[in-house]
């Protein structure tokens, strides 16, 4: 657990909190897939989300800060946090004080994240980094603790997905569909390759345990027009094989 959580409730009361630490760095993203991939991956746990958490506590991040450290002068405040490209914590309400979150700050909240996700944008090396107190892994693995650690790299169509035991990461084998089970959601981890914000890329997506894809809100009403649009077709058979057998679909 990170040193800051430990602290008694008074001294972690008088330490920054969301609205009083930077929630950005001026930095650019890395690549215009990282926000459609994003939402794809927001739009369709959604519904999975609200069926576990029927309260709505949980707390969605996209490219935000997590704080886990305070920097000590001259450091900027930002480099006390690390921002992931995606990730979810159960059990703390999506606003604090009616206001959304600058970013999310450990030592306020006290509940890791369940998951964080990684997209990889160079070669990995940053996202593997376990040099203490700076590497991207290391931080993960010792400080901010998420339950599990994804590093999602598009070029190759594969996902590393980290499993936090004891005090360690231990690296994943994937199911026979090639998909990483996530229990607390109910949910599997994998690769899709189709089209999505216009983009034909091997994308990150959701399915139940049974392997069945979960669609996002476009993807659900194109779903529901089809079947409509099919309904209707047997239907007007229908009426058709009445009529040529005389009977009148209107009497029936």
């Amino acid at each position: 657990m990170n040193f800051l959580t430990q602290l008694p409730e008074d001294k972690r009361l008088a330490l920054p909190d969301h609205t009083q630490l930077p929630c950005e760095d001026g930095t650019f993203v890395k690549n215009l897939q990282e926000h459609p991939q994003s939402v794809l991956l927001t739009d369709s746990i959604l519904p999975v989300l609200k069926k576990i958490r029927p309260d709505g506590q949980y707390c969605i991040g996209q490219d935000s800060g997590i704080y886990w450290r305070l920097p000590q002068p001259p450091e900027p405040l930002v480099k006390g946090a690390e921002a992931p490209d995606w990730f979810l914590v159960l059990g703390v309400p999506p606003m604090l004080d009616g206001q959304m979150r600058g970013s999310y700050v450990l030592w306020k909240e006290l509940i890791a994240p369940l998951i964080v996700l990684e997209f990889v944008s160079g070669n990995g090396a940053e996202e593997r980094d376990k040099t203490p107190m700076k590497g991207k892994f290391w931080v993960y693995e010792q400080a901010i603790r998420p339950t599990f650690y994804g590093i999602y790299e598009v070029k190759k169509a594969r996902i590393e997905v980290y499993q936090l035991v004891g005090n360690r990461y231990e690296l994943l084998e994937a199911n026979e569909r090639g998909h990483y089970p996530i229990p607390p959601l109910g949910v599997e981890l994998g690769i899709w390759r189709g089209e999505y914000a216009a983009s034909t890329l091997p994308w990150m997506r959701w399915w139940d345990l049974q392997g069945n894809l979960l669609l996002t809100g476009f993807e659900r009403v194109a779903l529901t027009d089809v079947q409509l649009q099919q309904e209707r077709q047997r239907a007007n058979k229908l009426a058709q094989k009445l009529q040529e057998l005389g009977i009148d679909p209107q009497t029936l």
